[in-house]
């Protein structure tokens, strides 16, 4: 049991963590990127088809702030430890193939797992602000804080799409 109740971590493993763990968001909002538009075509609610485009965009953006932070931190992005979100993502989009035959089942998937995916960036991105903190560095806080913000924005559009559909079912 911790007797001050305070973590101390030298900044150089505080680095080590913030970066290995930008990398697991990282190669999550890639997948992101790449398996989107190839269901843009196929999906049936117009709502959510703007919603996707208008993901895809905020995810571009958010890869181009980590893409800052990792040149501020002088670290490149590396994809060996990303296999828990990436892999969350790709058994999403295996998940919402299964429904291609039926639109609003297949629609219904995609709002449910872009939902569940935005709510765990988020809290991606809430601790690794705090952690920004703790490197003492206005900008990288900034980038992560406006890739908190988007992900928060698209997570509320995805909540409102599918109330709007779930009650028109």
């Amino acid at each position: 049991m911790l007797e001050n109740n305070q973590i101390n971590l030298d900044k150089d493993d505080l680095e080590v963590f913030f970066i290995n763990h930008l990398d697991k968001i990282y190669a999550a909002k890639s997948l992101l990127v790449s398996e989107l538009p190839q269901i843009l075509d196929n999906t049936y609610f117009s709502d959510l088809r703007e919603a996707i485009s208008e993901t895809v965009e905020d995810v571009r953006k958010q890869l181009k702030r980590m893409d800052e932070i990792y040149q501020i931190m002088g670290a490149a992005v590396s994809d060996d430890s990303s296999n828990g979100l990436k892999g969350l993502i790709a058994d999403s989009f295996k998940d919402i193939r299964l429904h291609g035959n039926n639109p609003e089942l297949r629609d219904m998937s995609i709002l449910f797992y872009l939902h569940n995916i935005e709510s765990i960036e988020m809290a991606s991105f809430q601790i690794l602000e705090m952690l920004a903190v703790k490197l003492k560095n206005g900008r990288i806080k900034q980038l992560i804080k406006q890739n908190y913000e988007e992900a928060r924005a698209d997570r509320i559009l995805l909540l409102l799409i599918n109330a709007k559909y779930i009650s028109t079912v």
